[in-house]
């Protein structure tokens, strides 16, 4: 009978345990989670009937890993969709709300009458903007830095006060050190093949790899993202994490138990759980972060742990504020609003909760959730501070100046990976040495995509190359 480990209790480790059994329900797989919880980011809380989301608020559907993991599991018919909004989302400059222009893809204003109209752009920015079909391919480079490459494209203002929003909120980095070719490698791919962005944008809707808002250091809104469609589960997003753990052997799960070190065992691995218990493993699926990676992995593979010790991570808070919709005027015609550099310190981003989805506030109340983090960090913030700060942003931009309802912080102390640039080299050199170890797999949001579907795909991805690498031990024997 083949051993799997999973190390990781969030979703890309549950997806790693759940596609083992059901692909081999013979193999013996144990997940172990340092945390007394499963779901890792993905946790929602409620309190006198608001539902809270503590990371993520929703799913991407284009990016089929979700929908198919729901159907597997026998939930699908519970996802449910956005609230239909015409009034979209916003950008706040001055402590006003501009609607976001109409036409943007991604990171991509594709509509240029939109972007030529727009209140919030001087005509400097504007006219600079119109130039973006006619602006040549940069040079060839082995990275570069999105804000390089968008400012390059659109010129300063439109990625100011347009662009670097929706980066910051998405990757929790300053634009100016992520990677372009680690987060929208499309975009650089496009322009190389066409030289301009505007018309694959216009023409497709999917000019780059778009990554979705759902990590506690992701976009907390879709601005401009009327092509794509955002889902989540009537009780949350913890509704999948649940299903999950109602589909695997409690037995097999172990939780509040850290995993310590790892090393070789004949053809496996033996790793030292924190209580001081040792597992043997045929093949080993590391889905915890990279900092927690490098620890295990330290006496296996000093060189690995030095190149997962290199990929950054940034804190991040989300602070939930409700009120009685009577003491609110604005009329919250939308999703929110995503705030530029400079605007209101830490505070990136407010979603207007209970306008976005149904029944995650009671009757006659109002739930709003702002965001803080991204290109601020806010680790040296107390709570008192942040919930200062978010009732002092909702009193300048939105008039509310009521005693809230409710107020809940939620934390996440560097728990957002940063692609800053070389990441992709970065995460090659980590694939070499991780080669040079049959049977050790990596998972999660440390390497290639933050969003959840991209770590449940990877997650299956590990179980599917653990699977393989076992069946093709055992034909040997």
């Amino acid at each position: 009978m083949s051993r799997i480990l999973v190390v990781g209790g969030g979703i890309a480790g549950l997806s790693a345990a759940w596609h083992v059994r059901a692909q081999d329900p013979r193999a013996e797989v144990t997940l172990v989670e340092k945390d007394t919880r499963l779901g890792g980011k993905i946790r929602t809380e409620e309190a006198g009937g608001f539902f809270l989301e503590a990371g993520p608020d929703s799913f991407l559907s284009r990016k089929p890993a979700v929908v198919r993991l729901a159907g597997e599991l026998g939930i699908a018919d519970r996802l449910v969709a956005r609230t239909p909004r015409a009034g979209g989302s916003f950008i706040a400059h001055g402590h006003a709300l501009f609607p976001f222009p109409e036409g943007f893809s991604g990171m991509v204003p594709s509509n240029l009458d939109s972007l030529a109209a727009h209140p919030l752009l001087s005509e400097q920015g504007k006219r600079r903007a119109l130039q973006e079909p006619s602006i040549p391919p940069g040079p060839e480079r082995e990275d570069e830095s999105i804000a390089g490459f968008m400012t390059r494209r659109f010129g300063e203002e439109v990625f100011r006060l347009l662009i670097e929003p929706l980066v910051s909120g998405i990757y929790s980095g300053d634009a100016a050190q992520l990677s372009l070719e680690a987060t929208f490698p499309g975009l650089r791919e496009l322009e190389r093949r066409q030289g301009s962005l505007i018309p694959a944008a216009s023409g497709s809707g999917r000019p780059g790899d778009t990554p979705p808002s759902e990590k506690p250091g992701s976009r907390p809104l879709e601005a401009g993202a009327s092509r794509l469609a955002f889902v989540s589960f009537p009780r949350g997003t913890e509704e999948l994490v649940h299903a999950l753990a109602a589909r695997l052997d409690s037995s097999r799960v172990v939780l509040g138990v850290g995993a310590d070190s790892a090393g070789p065992s004949g053809a496996g691995f033996r790793v030292r759980l924190g209580d001081g218990s040792v597992r043997e493993a045929d093949a080993l699926i590391v889905a915890a972060p990279a900092p927690d990676a490098a620890r295990l992995l330290r006496d296996l593979d000093p060189e690995l742990s030095r190149l997962l010790g290199e990929i950054g991570f940034a804190s991040s808070a989300v602070v939930h504020l409700a009120y009685r919709q009577s003491d609110i005027s604005h009329p919250l015609d939308g999703y929110g609003y995503l705030i530029p550099r400079g605007e209101a310190g830490p505070l990136i981003a407010c979603t207007w909760t209970s306008r976005k989805w149904e029944g995650r506030a009671p009757a006659g109340t109002v739930l709003l959730r702002l965001y803080a983090g991204g290109r601020a960090e806010t680790a040296g913030v107390s709570d008192a501070e942040l919930a200062a700060m978010a009732r002092g942003e909702l009193a300048a931009t939105m008039g509310i100046f009521a005693e809230p309802m409710l107020t809940r912080l939620h934390r996440w102390d560097k728990a957002m990976p940063r692609y800053s640039l070389g990441h992709p080299s970065r995460v090659a050199a980590i694939d070499e040495r991780v080669a040079r170890h049959p049977g050790l797999f990596l998972a999660g949001a440390s390497y290639r995509g933050v969003g959840i579907p991209d770590c449940i795909e990877s997650g299956r991805a590990a179980a599917q190359a653990a699977l393989a690498r076992l069946a093709q031990e055992e034909r040997k024997k």
